[in-house]
């Protein structure tokens, strides 16, 4: 009989500055854990204020870049220079600014083949033109790319999905035997509705059980079109770890943690035994919930 999942930890600091310097703390022992047992370390991130939390870690010369494989637990399907991505957001607040890490240690989701493929047919279709001009000769658009993305279809959506699970077996199946993926660490961001990653209220997608990365079509927080971990991979992670601050997040953490029999997605987040989820939050945003607190130490 497996045992039941362990309760939230809540650490709730005075200020960001505090939350900031702890954080660093917690993922650098989560690093120097996963590199004594495989000498690597796993680590998935979302977008939102997320990576500026992460701050505390750069230039800090105990963390081992060169051993950090980083993926996304959710990522809009968009150009990876296109201000929607999350790929883009961690590149500006905390890639761009650690030479350290190997480019292909970073795991982006991959919409190029399909651009390419998508736009590729759709130039060499029949033009009203006399000649039309070869693909080969003609450079999409940024303008263009976006408009093509924003119309994909599902098929292609499911291509890009399979794609970014295909990058995760390559990761963890070929090294692991397990039957979902055990990241190291998982860092979420909740949103104003109680989701996380992709994972909407109400949505199907919460009860998926079998895939690893799935799409949706219908975020109703734009963009539409987006894969996103489901909840068997983040809930066989080690470590879940959520960032919250402000107060406007005040009602919905309480939400999340006093009434976890509303079900909503932040709050299904409960990781296996023996892994755990712990909440970063300020007390700004911790105002409301009667929650318990845990003193923080490593």
């Amino acid at each position: 009989m497996h045992a039941a999942p362990a309760p939230p930890i809540l650490y709730s600091f005075p200020d960001s500055d505090g939350l900031i310097k702890d954080l660093a703390s917690f993922i650098l022992k989560a690093q120097f854990d996963a590199i004594d047992k495989r000498n690597r370390f796993t680590l998935a991130l979302s977008g939102g204020s997320l990576p500026k939390m992460l701050k505390g870690l750069i230039g800090n010369e105990q963390v081992e870049w060169n051993k950090w494989h980083i993926f996304f637990a959710d990522e809009r399907v968009v150009r990876l220079d296109h201000p929607d991505s999350n790929y883009k957001l961690c590149q500006d607040e905390l890639f761009s600014k650690i030479p350290q890490i190997p480019k292909e240690n970073i795991h982006a989701i991959n919409v190029k083949h399909i651009v390419h493929k998508g736009l590729e047919k759709k130039k060499t279709e029949p033009s009203s033109e006399a000649t039309p001009k070869s693909p080969r000769h003609v450079k999409a658009t940024p303008e263009e790319i976006d408009a093509f993305l924003d119309n994909l279809s599902e098929d292609l959506l499911e291509e890009v999905a399979e794609d970014y699970e295909t990058q995760l077996i390559q990761e963890f199946a070929m090294k692991d035997s397990a039957r979902f993926p055990v990241f190291d660490l998982i860092m979420l961001g909740m949103g104003p509705d109680g989701h996380t990653a992709s994972l909407f209220p109400g949505h199907p997608l919460l009860s998926e059980e079998e895939r690893w990365v799935a799409y949706i079509t219908d975020s109703p927080k734009p963009p539409p079109k987006r894969i996103t971990f489901t909840f068997p991979v983040i809930n066989h992670a080690a470590k879940v770890a959520f960032v919250a601050s402000g107060a406007g997040k005040q009602d919905m953490l309480q939400a999340i943690l006093d009434r976890p029999e509303e079900g909503l997605p932040s709050s299904r987040v409960r990781p296996k035994n023996p892994g755990a989820v712990y909440w970063f939050v300020d007390d700004a945003a911790a105002g409301k919930t009667l929650y318990g607190r845990a003193q923080f130490k490593l």
